[in-house]
């Protein structure tokens, strides 16, 4: 039997860095929030945690940075790759004008669990875990709210808006006929750990050989590493067996050949299926879409985590008010979307391009490859690291904190 579970003004389906995050910051400004989490902890391995230096400045407009950067963290001041023999340094972030010129690898449960306990700090903030959004409800063509599933059955929460955040796989933008475009991505990613070594370089990287591309992310006592295959190539990878495939890492990184044998079978291997898309359309009357809900992106540049923060703090800075105040048309969420469009689209020209241009011409060619001439100016003139810190490291129209709180409560 499904329970009437009350009344908020905003009800957020997923608990990813879009929605926890749009959660503290509009009960920060006052607005009675619900976010739902489907499970019943934080704790997954492999998803994005790179926090980038836009990020770091919100928690720096916030007042929060001392605290934020007491979290356990490593710290990445600039992004270099090994094509064949040759290592390019690609991007410099010492003259981003932000406070914090390093990107900062942080778990993503620990910047969620850090955003959570901000945002209990409001007597509008309510987090539940362990349930999931499953049906929207929808009176005169206009969502009103939506219906949850947890352990303790079925509920409905009324709302004034409901907000998708629940990512890439998004039921709400399922439930409400949304259907993205689909720009299309040639590669797919294995992810998996080995074990770090004190003699190991400090450098995160990117190897690209041999058809091939490798990943390797410094998380002190071991390496997240991302193997860059063809898209779908998943099953032609296990059908040469592991062996072989323990063997194209060592190849690439050949540091790193004394520990694969720590992956004993596939399921030490993960598999991220690839995908570019966008919503033409994020809202309808009572919903909105943010982060990957409306706009899924690529791995490439660690960007995702940072754009769904983004698509946040511009929501909460149009429509908290409103929503407080009773007042919230779709003007206010087509007026997020427009907001965000440009950001969200030269991000992904960025990604498409580097995908088609240099990833895709590179897998499956089973031969020493040699760095593109484009690339090497990057070592002979180091300014040109500076284009792609600060499309990573800033992005397109950043986003501020202009929201001051509004009701401190529970301190």
């Amino acid at each position: 039997m499904t329970q009437t579970d009350g009344q908020v003004t905003c009800c957020i389906a997923g608990g990813g860095p879009a929605g926890v995050m749009l959660g503290f910051l509009l009960a920060r400004a006052g607005v009675r929030v619900a976010v739902l989490e489907k499970h019943a902890d934080f704790f997954r391995d492999f998803r994005g945690d790179t926090i980038h230096p836009s990020t770091l400045q919100l928690m720096h407009e916030l007042g929060l940075l001392d605290q934020f950067l007491r979290v356990r963290h490593d710290e990445i001041r600039d992004l270099r790759v090994v094509i064949g023999n040759t290592e390019i340094q690609m991007a410099d972030f010492s003259h981003l004008p932000t406070i914090c010129k390093f990107v900062a690898l942080m778990p993503q449960w620990d910047f969620l669990n850090f955003l959570v306990e901000q945002g209990k700090r409001y007597a509008g903030f309510g987090l539940r875990m362990g349930t999931e959004a499953s049906e929207l409800i929808v009176e005169q063509d206009r969502v009103v709210g939506l219906r949850a599933k947890s352990a303790a059955g079925e509920s409905e929460i009324r709302a004034d808006l409901v907000v998708g955040a629940d990512g890439r796989h998004s039921t709400i933008r399922q439930c409400a006929g949304f259907e993205a475009e689909d720009l299309g991505a040639p590669m797919d990613v294995l992810w998996m750990r080995l074990s770090r070594r004190p003699s190991d370089p400090e450098q995160t990287g990117g190897f690209i050989n041999f058809g091939h591309m490798l990943v390797t992310l410094n998380r002190r006592e071991y390496w997240q590493c991302a193997f860059v295959i063809r898209k779908g190539g998943y099953g032609e990878v296990r059908r040469r067996g592991l062996g072989a495939f323990r063997n194209e890492i060592a190849r690439l990184a050949p540091y790193l050949a004394d520990r694969t044998g720590e992956l004993k079978d596939w399921d030490d291997i993960s598999l991220l299926t690839v995908a570019v898309d966008r919503l033409p359309t994020w809202w309808r009357p009572g919903l909105l879409c943010i982060g990957d809900a409306a706009h899924t992106m690529s791995p490439i540049g660690g960007v995702g985590v940072n754009l769904a923060v983004q698509d946040a703090v511009a929501a909460s800075n149009i429509l908290a008010a409103p929503l407080r105040e009773g007042r919230l048309t779709t003007d206010h969420l087509a007026q997020v979307q427009r907001r965000r469009t440009l950001a969200m689209k030269v991000i992904q020209r960025m990604q498409l391009t580097i995908q088609n241009r240099l990833i895709d011409p590179l897998l499956d060619r089973d031969e020493p490859v040699d760095a593109p001439w484009p690339m090497k100016l990057f070592n002979a003139f180091p300014v040109l690291r500076r284009i792609p810190a600060r499309l990573v490291g800033i992005g397109v129209r950043p986003e501020h904190i202009h929201l001051a709180p509004h009701h401190l409560t529970n301190s």
